[in-house]
């Protein structure tokens, strides 16, 4: 087998692989559930009476099947699988749950979906024990009281994050490793802080402070690493990741958002002013109410709106209905996964299956969102709003003056207008879509001309419209009927296009109205000319242009334009001299604001047609003015207004089936560890964020166990807790609770503030051990969940891109912020196409969280080293090795072109010691400058630095 064959088969496992792990987690959070409550009672080895001998409750049954002789399920083939034809009640006596309503459509389509993707199902074929939680699990819990315990830990003179690490390593015979070596703490320090290395410079600075003060040194690297700007950047990364943002809307059209870039920045700004997270959840959600007319704080709600969501615009109610039901859906799981670790978006259809919240806790959170909708809004000072009004106003008024002349002088014309509409005359019909045919004396040509005035959408309620004009077809025939046009006769079509598409260079274009078929269509653009060129010159006759694609009776509003309704034919021999040969004269009105505009012309007098450009120019003028106006600034930060309606829960999850009203209030899963609060269900849309901001950050042992195991997570690799959004049922037990919540009470008492908190974990002895390997730790421990060592770690997508522009010398650090740079070419025509980028310019050589990360976009780099899909909430990053990743950072272009400029920094007196002092920050071992040397004579600068960025020590971490 060829070994291009042999990556190709790797590459594919891979990816099945890392399919499958989704897999399972969407068949526990959409599947698994459904079939417990709806399935197992009948078919499941409870079940009193098994049904059809098909068992659903392991892998193996439906594999099986039943009665019938074939699987329930065949993976990948819903269509033929006969679970998904009994669950839509296509198969007569075998109805779904049985003597029940059809389970709603959503449902349906979740089990279609996971039939798709290969019907992944961890279940071996043991039956699953039906367990869940209650108000009893250790999450929903009050904090935990360890005075007395830190008390005694601060006698004996250990650092309390230490003693509750050390007290399960004693548990395993284990003990923390010896202290990790200067250069591996500034290097493992900066990288968690930063996400950049450390330059030379500062590894031996600090390695040469340390010799005297180890301690001291120790403290001032924390400080100086905290204080810096590129922690926001770092760490605000993190942040982003866990509340699904991303900068285009995905779904079907998926375009591009260029307006939320000031809520990356804000996030940036958060963290690195070290904001109060109690503070920065409410700004999340109630930004606008407690922040109106500050910007900077108003522009933390777009978190609401900064999920996808979908804008197909269906104009089904039905469709509408589900559709606003999913867009609320999306701010309830962001809202509880984010601040709670709750799984709230799993009670949508029913009650949890395995956490205490009830239904009417999902519609209580969503009733707090019934008044948030896609969009932006204006995001000013009430200073720079009073500003700009004032420069507006008299604009605004002088527009209006002109405005109200015109309409006056307009409303004379078309009074008499309509009156001389009875002495119109006209002896031919109006256009028609389906084909207008012109006829005239027979004429040599080379060259037509098809030249348009209006089309039938102009002067729609007799204001001019112009534009929006299509033809599928234009037909020039001869004598003998013989259609010379067509493009299969040699004839060229030329005229300009109303609509491009960048990944279709041909769309839209005049080539399709002389290709002989109705179907594709010329976009008229301006100037509105159809330019022909025939092979040869021609006698011709007769014209005839159609707009329609189909028979007449089919409905083709959303597709078809206008059809040119005043116009002229024009021929030529030389291209340069033409002369009209037909025109719509005769021709009766298209509409009746054609007529009108037609009676309007023969009743207008001079001094009328002079006055009415008059205005027409100083109207412009004035709104030329307008527009030079600095605009007040735009952001995609939501809309809020007060909902019409009450909030109700959906029966089902189906909001074609409302049930009893819900009002705002506080979730019952909470009711024995934190305080409620309830609202009136007319309560004022900002109230009702608001009192879910103060109910999840006031007094609430939750949201601080959720954002402490995080902080743990983004220093040590995983979480004391290692499913960060769910602390639920089906989420992990927590390797060491009470250090979990003595950390959420340090939290606390730092007044919500991270850097505190940063410095304990930093300075205790867990976090400053070698990495280094032992046998014994491996044998009892080898995922290093107890901290037998600092559990070393490859570098995360984004530093590794911001390693090598940071080592070659080339990244840009200033200015911070602003909008965002692409890695990829976006092309829109409806929907929206991402195509990654070969070269990568110097205009991207920025760090990478300054990306403008879109929804379902692949790009080089960032995506190969498992960079998220921003469609979804990425509380954890996967952590895969894969065949394209060693090829890509060998290979790519932006590998190459940071080899050249790595090469161009190296000393010339010794420049593979310059090389491993810039890559590694370290110098080159006697061996290693051997070889290197060596290998640097035969191959040349560029390529010793092109390795050097290949190499695992650049991009793992100690």
């Amino acid at each position: 087998m060829k070994p291009i064959s042999l990556l190709l088969i790797f590459l594919s496992l891979v990816s099945r692989s890392l399919a499958a792990d989704d897999g399972i987690a969407f068949f526990e959070q959409k599947i698994r559930p459904v079939l417990i409550e709806q399935c197992y009672s009948c078919h499941s080895a409870e079940a009193r009476k098994l049904k059809g001998n098909l068992y659903l409750d392991s892998r193996a049954g439906w594999q099986k099947g039943g009665d019938s002789g074939e699987p329930a399920i065949l993976p990948g083939n819903p269509e033929a699988s006969l679970l998904i034809r009994t669950m839509r009640h296509e198969e007569e006596d075998l109805e779904m749950p049985p003597k029940k309503p059809k389970l709603p459509d959503a449902v349906i389509a979740d089990f279609v979906a996971w039939v798709k993707m290969g019907a992944p199902d961890p279940r071996d074929g043991q039956p699953l024990a039906v367990n869940r939680g209650d108000k009893t699990w250790w999450s929903l819990q009050p904090l935990g009281d360890f005075k007395s315990q830190i008390s005694d830990f601060k006698s004996r003179g250990q650092d309390p994050i230490d003693a509750f690490i050390e007290a399960k390593l004693k548990e395993r015979n284990l003990a923390f490793n010896p202290p990790a070596d200067p250069r591996a703490l500034i290097r493992r320090m900066t990288y968690d802080l930063h996400g950049l290395p450390p330059t030379p410079e500062e590894v031996e600075a600090f390695v040469a402070t340390s010799k005297r003060d180890a301690t001291t040194a120790l403290s001032d690297l924390v400080d100086r690493l905290l204080a810096s700007p590129r922690y926001g950047e770092r760490w605000g990364r993190h942040w982003l990741d866990v509340i699904r943002f991303g900068e285009s809307n995905g779904f079907e059209r998926n375009f591009i958002i260029d307006d939320l870039w000031p809520f990356r920045d804000y996030v940036i700004r958060s963290i690195n002013d070290d904001k109060p997270f109690d503070r920065f959840i409410t700004e999340h959600l109630a930004g606008d109410v407690i922040g109106r007319g500050d910007p900077v704080v108003e522009v933390g709600s777009a978190f609401l709106v900064a999920g996808p969501y979908d804008d197909v615009g269906n104009q089904d109610p039905v469709a509408q209905a589900n559709i606003r039901a999913a867009t609320l859906d999306d701010m309830v799981t962001a809202t509880g996964g984010a601040f709670l670790g709750l799984t709230v978006n799993c009670a949508r259809c029913h009650d949890h299956k395995f956490d205490p919240i009830p239904a009417e806790d999902y519609y209580r959170m969503k009733s707090a969102f019934e008044g948030v909708k896609h969009g932006r809004r204006v995001l000013a000072t009430e200073a720079a709003r009073k500003e700009h009004d004032a420069a507006l106003r008299p604009l605004q008024a002088s527009l209006a003056r002109l405005q109200e002349e015109q309409a006056a002088l307009e409303k004379e014309l078309a009074g008499r207008a309509k009156a001389a509409l009875g002495g119109l005359k006209h002896d031919r019909p109006k256009v028609d879509p389906h084909g207008t045919e012109e006829r005239f004396a027979p004429v040599q040509a080379r060259h037509l001309r098809f030249v348009i005035d209006s089309f039938t959408s102009d002067y729609q309620g007799g204001a001019a419209n112009r534009g929006g004009g299509k033809l599928t077809e234009f037909e020039v025939f001869d004598g003998d009927g013989r259609n010379v046009a067509l493009a299969s006769n040699g004839t060229k079509a030329e005229g300009a296009r109303s609509a491009v598409a960048e990944d279709f260079p041909e769309a839209y274009g005049p080539q399709y109205c002389i290709d002989g078929r109705l179907g594709e269509a010329w976009f008229i653009g301006s100037p509105p000319v159809l330019t022909l060129t025939f092979a040869k010159a021609e006698t011709i006759e007769r014209i005839r242009f159609v707009n329609a694609r189909g028979e007449r009776g089919t409905d083709e509003s959303k597709v078809r334009g206008a059809t040119p309704s005043e116009y002229a034919i024009q021929v030529s021999m030389d291209g340069e001299n033409w002369t009209t040969v037909a025109t719509d004269e005769g021709r009766e009105p298209a509409t009746p604001g054609h007529a009108l505009a037609k009676a309007r012309a023969t009743v207008i007098t001079t001094e009328e047609k002079t006055r009415l450009a008059s205005l027409a120019r100083q109207t412009a003028d004035v709104q030329a003015q307008i527009n030079r106006l600095p605009k007040l600034p735009q952001v995609w930060a939501g809309l809020f207004s007060q909902p019409a309606e009450p909030t109700r829960l959906h029966k089902g999850g189906d909001p074609m089936k409302p049930g009893e009203v819900v009002v705002p209030a506080s979730l019952s899963v909470l009711s024995e560890a934190t305080p409620a609060y309830a609202l009136p269900a007319e309560a004022p849309e900002g109230e009702r964020r608001l009192a879910l901001a103060k109910w999840i950050t006031r007094d609430n042992p939750l949201t601080a166990r959720v954002l402490v195991n995080r902080v743990w997570q983004w220093h040590f690799g995983t979480g004391i807790v290692d499913t960060p959004s769910d602390l639920g049922f089906l989420g992990s037990r927590p390797t060491h609770p009470e250090l979990l919540d003595y950390l959420a009470q340090r939290l606390i008492d730092h007044g919500w503030r991270l850097k505190p908190l940063h410095r304990e974990i930093l300075l205790s002895q867990t976090y400053l051990q070698s990495s280094a390997h032992r046998a014994d730790g491996a044998a009892a421990d080898a995922a290093s969940r107890l901290l037998w060592r600092y559990p070393p770690r490859r570098l995360s997508a984004e530093e590794i891109r911001d390693t090598m522009l940071a080592v070659a010398g080339k990244l840009q650090l200033e200015p911070m912020g602003g909008p965002g740079f692409r890695l990829y070419k976006f092309t829109q025509n409806n929907v929206s196409t991402y195509f990654p980028l070969d070269r990568h310019g110097p205009e991207t050589y920025r760090r990478a969280v300054y990306h403008q990360n879109a929804r379902a976009s692949v790009v080089d780099l960032l995506t190969d080293f498992d960079f998220p899909d921003v469609a979804f909430a990425a509380p954890v990053r996967a952590r895969t090795t894969s065949p394209l990743q060693a090829l890509t950072l060998f290979n790519h272009s932006f590998t190459l072109d940071m080899a050249a400029a790595l090469a161009e920094r190296l000393d010339a007196a010794d420049p593979v010691g310059s090389a491993y002092r810039l890559a590694f920050q370290r110098q080159a071992t006697p061996e290693e400058h051997q070889v290197a040397a060596g290998f640097l004579a035969k191959q040349g600068a560029v390529a010793i630095c092109r390795a050097l960025l290949n190499a695992n020590e650049l991009i793992f971490l100690d």
